[in-house]
This record gives structure tokens, sequence and C-alpha cells, in this order.
């Protein structure tokens, strides 16, 4: 596969010929599966105290003759509190009764990962950055992609060394993503409780500007909503279908496109 190569004005300068990674078969259920275990890695354990509900003096007796026994008091068999005051035969320490532990309550040491195969996780990264050159699932997942010529973008390694906001934001309108850069900056309050904890706005995802080396680009574009920057050797299926949904808008380096095509060699 052909692309035209870019400088870092906006300007062809030449072609640049892709490998296979960029023409495998999009698989939808490998990305999904591989997303879904990313995710999973970074999901924090939770889970109510162990002795929840159980700090209480209240004890079952049921043989006859001793004190506080419950036998022939017409009242169900349970756990009571016993001796005298308005707490007396009052039910503690079982599922059902006030104040009373869960009968299942998460438990932090219930481990949450989800594993996948190393193949099956390679292909699933492989068939996402082929995504990225499918001009109808990038479409399809919203970006704005009308004034793009061609997809996928990429760019000559000088862009890595770029160190100014300025300059990525004139880079990217030359390339034709003025309209996205536009929708990326619009963000939505989030419906429910969620804007009282923390992530009160959605943004929307916008380009990845994939590099093999990080020589200042990712603070120069890393203030522009919606836009990040991933390294290759840390590349992985989330940055590339977030949401489990493929085609992001995917602006490679020459250098950063030939390293991951040794994925498929």
């Amino acid at each position: 596969m052909k692309a035209p190569l870019y400088d870092i004005k906006g300007l062809s300068k030449g072609d640049t010929t892709l490998g296979k990674a960029f023409s495998k078969a999009v698989r939808k259920d490998l990305i999904k599966r591989a997303v879904l275990a990313e995710q999973s890695r970074e999901r924090q354990p939770y889970g109510s105290d162990p002795l929840a509900g159980q700090r209480t003096s209240a004890k079952y007796i049921g043989r006859r003759g001793i004190r506080g026994s419950m036998m022939n008091k017409e009242m169900s068999r349970m756990k009571r509190i016993t001796g005298s005051g308005y707490l007396r035969w009052k039910a503690r320490a079982i599922p059902g009764v006030v104040k009373g532990r869960k009968a299942h309550p998460p438990k932090a040491e219930k481990n949450w990962v989800m594993k996948i195969n190393k193949k099956e996780r390679i292909l699933a990264l492989l068939s996402a950055v082929s995504s990225t050159a499918d001009r109808k699932l990038v479409e399809g997942r919203g970006h704005k992609i009308e004034g793009v010529k061609h997809i996928p973008l990429v760019v000559e390694d000088k862009l890595q060394e770029v160190k100014k906001n300025k300059d990525v934001y004139e880079l990217l309108k030359a390339l034709g993503l003025e309209d996205e850069l536009n929708r990326c900056s619009v963000s939505k309050i989030r419906a429910g409780i969620g804007k009282l904890r923390g992530r009160r706005k959605i943004m929307r995802k916008g380009p990845l500007i994939v590099v093999s080396e990080d020589k200042g680009i990712s603070k120069a574009a890393g203030n522009i909503p919606g836009v990040d920057v991933a390294i290759t050797s840390a590349l992985t299926v989330s940055m590339l279908a977030p949401g489990t949904d493929p085609g992001r808008l995917t602006i490679w380096t020459k250098s950063a496109a030939e390293a991951v095509d040794k994925l498929a060699a």
C-alpha cells in the first residue's frame, strides 16, 4: 500500500510504502476482546469491610435452662441481642435484618483481570492498525475527514522534534483536520451522578499521533483537545480503538509505520 508522505508544513514530498500491517483483515471481535482485557488491568479492586454488620454481641442460644436461652420464645431462631434494655431480642449479624451483614458483598480479593493470548493480542493490535487505513471505519467513528485527501496520514520524522503547540496545531490544519479539531473542542456535561465524582465533562477522541521516539511532541500536542500521542513501543489496542470501536484517525510518522510493520513480519 502506498501513501503520500507529508512534511511538518503539511506539504506532500513524495510517496511512502506501507507494509502488511496496514492491509490486515479487521477483526472486530479480537479488537473488542483485547480492549476489554486492557481495561480490566486498570480496574481498581473494591470491596466492603469483611466485618461490616458483624460487630455485635448478638448470638443464638437454643439450649434449655440457660440464661438468655431463646427456646419457647415464639420468635424465629436467629442471632439476637440478649440482656436488658430496648435492644433486647433485636436480631443482628445475619442478612435480611436491620444493621445485619450483606449476604454476598463485593470482595476486594476478587481478580478482575481478563486474560488474552499473546498471539491474539498481537493480531488484535495489527487489526486495529489496519483499521486506521480504512476510510469508512474512520468516518464511522465520527471523525470529520472531508478535507483529508488520503487515509492514513504519514508525516516525516521531524514531527517527533516539534516542541511548540502552535506548530502542531498548524500542521493539523494543513493536513485538513480543522473541522476535526473543532469537533473535539466541544465538551459535553456528563449525565448522572458521575458529575460529582471527578468526571464532569465528556471529551471527544480526536487524532492520535504515533511516533517511534518522543523528542518533545508529547508536550507540544498534549494541550490540544482530543489529540493524543503514543510511542510504538507502548502502543495499545485501546489507543487505536477507543471504546472497542476500530478506525481512530491516526497520524503516523514514517519510522513509526515501519516499526509497527515489524510485528506483522
